[in-house]
């Protein structure tokens, strides 16, 4: 029986698990773009927020000082102009949110893609790992058998020169 003196696991299927990884990776780089537009959007949308919020008080002030100065006179063009840019700024953020809404369906779309590639994966590294352990348990079988046999001829050996 030849033993080599150093046995080596070879998975067989190596280049499946480092497909299936590189699947993986390719997901998760999906998922961070996603998450990354999503990000944009709703900053867009907080600036949107931000700017609205600064029309309403610039409107209310100049209506203020308006009242004040002309004794109850309002300047309609002016309240017009405002209202229109308030509007603008609505439409925009009312179609981030639309914008949104549907990456967040693509998200849900890329993460469920992500947990099936990361299953594929642990599927191929439980298989290597269980042969790796039948491998293990193999070569120590087979490390028993020799040490065995080396003991055998050895107590042969000791009986011929006794």
């Amino acid at each position: 029986m030849e033993i080599s003196p150093v046995a080596k696991f070879i998975f067989e299927l190596e280049s499946v698990l480092e497909v299936r990884r590189g699947v993986e990776r390719n997901q998760q780089l999906a998922v961070a773009r996603l998450e990354r537009q999503r990000i944009d959007i709703e900053d867009r949308i907080r600036e949107y927020q931000r700017q609205l919020t600064l029309e309403r008080r610039d409107m209310q002030a100049h209506l203020n000082a308006e009242a004040g100065s002309r004794g109850g006179g309002v300047d309609l063009d002016a309240v017009r102009l405002q209202a229109s840019a308030s509007l603008h700024l609505v439409g925009k953020a009312h179609q981030e949110v639309i914008r949104l809404a549907g990456l967040h369906r693509k998200i849900d779309a890329a993460r469920l893609e992500l947990l099936k590639a990361t299953t594929d994966r642990k599927a191929v590294e439980v298989l290597r790992q269980r042969r790796f352990e039948a491998w293990s348990a193999e070569q120590r079988r087979r490390e028993a058998v020799a040490l065995d046999e080396i003991n055998t001829m050895r107590a042969g050996r000791l009986e011929d020169a006794a």
